[in-house]
């Protein structure tokens, strides 16, 4: 497959059996058996192709943001949409956005055309493609406050455009990760603000984070989804958790809600963690934690997904 592939790509756009430790922001994960990276969405569309062809299993990846991969690898083919299919353009107070944009570049691309709406996403660690599947948000604002519609391949290889509504959006779900398809493109209504405003509003948001997130620990960001009614650093904090760990893996202690990885964790160890995490808050609260980080290559030890 590895020579199909390079038909398709240059042969530096196909990397066999690449560390996916380089491609996640928690900094571990195996091989995967070929990753690529596509810059346009014909190349995109022929290599799925290729793999249902060939019935090799494929998953879309950008930052690797909100991700955990295993210490074994993927034995498929990773698609690689990170700074690649990633053009901009601003029509009036509308920008469009392909699925590779890191969406920190879309908050700052925002800014300069003096558009206001995007400055909470000025932040997350991921792009475009995945803020629109995980309906991305932070600090009271969420991608669908400010989506007028997204473009998606479908599994049966059609594309479709979805309006805001038409993309179901919920707490850290969309209608695209129920129907398992490819975000190609979101065009996000914005509107007319004051550079300046913006620019203050980015930077309060980012002394936030600063004096409350572990940054300079890799991480995925929120380990656990928000439970209904309650904070899941709270209740984390409250099993007397902050600062547990596992090997390399521990609770932050800046923010029971984040784990990190000290420098030496595995995957295994992580996974380990959250676990246990899960095991003594329900203990002591009742309530089940479900992770917001997605699993690649734990066969058979998705019981959060």
């Amino acid at each position: 497959m590895l020579e199909q592939l390079r038909e398709i790509l240059d042969e530096e756009r196909v990397l066999p059996d690449e560390p996916m430790k380089f491609h996640t922001t928690f900094r571990v994960g195996g091989p995967a058996r070929y990753l690529v990276e596509p810059q346009s969405v014909p190349e995109l569309r022929a290599v799925i192709d290729l793999c249902h062809v060939q019935k090799m299993p494929w998953y879309i990846v950008g930052n690797g943001s909100n991700l955990l991969v295993s210490d074994e690898g993927y034995d498929g083919v990773i698609i690689h949409l990170f700074r690649n299919v990633s053009q901009m353009r601003a029509e009036e107070t509308r920008l469009r956005l392909q699925a590779g944009v890191q969406t920190v570049r879309a908050a700052k691309f925002a800014l300069e055309h003096g558009l206001t709406g995007l400055e909470f996403a000025s932040g997350i660690p991921g792009t475009i493609g995945g803020a629109m599947v995980m309906n991305a948000g932070a600090y009271g604002g969420e991608m669908k406050d400010v989506v007028r519609r997204v473009r998606v391949l479908l599994p049966d290889g059609a594309e479709r455009d979805y309006s805001g509504e038409e993309m179901q959006f919920g707490y850290r779900r969309s209608r695209v990760a129920a129907e398992g398809g490819i975000v190609l493109e979101a065009e996000l209504e914005l509107a007319e603000g004051e550079p300046e405003l913006i620019r203050a509003r980015m930077e309060e948001l980012r002394q936030k984070r600063l004096a409350k997130q572990p940054l300079e620990y890799p991480s995925a960001g929120s380990t656990f989804k928000r439970p209904e009614g309650y904070f899941a650093g709270k209740l984390i904090e409250e099993a007397q958790l902050r600062g547990f760990r596992i090997g390399g893996a521990q609770v932050s202690e800046k923010h029971c809600g984040f784990v990190i990885n000290r420098g030496d964790a595995t995957a295994s160890q992580i996974w380990e963690l959250i676990g246990e995490v899960q095991r003594r808050v329900y203990e002591q609260s009742g309530v089940r934690l479900e992770p917001e980080v997605k699993l690649l290559g734990f066969a058979g030890k998705e019981r959060q997904e």
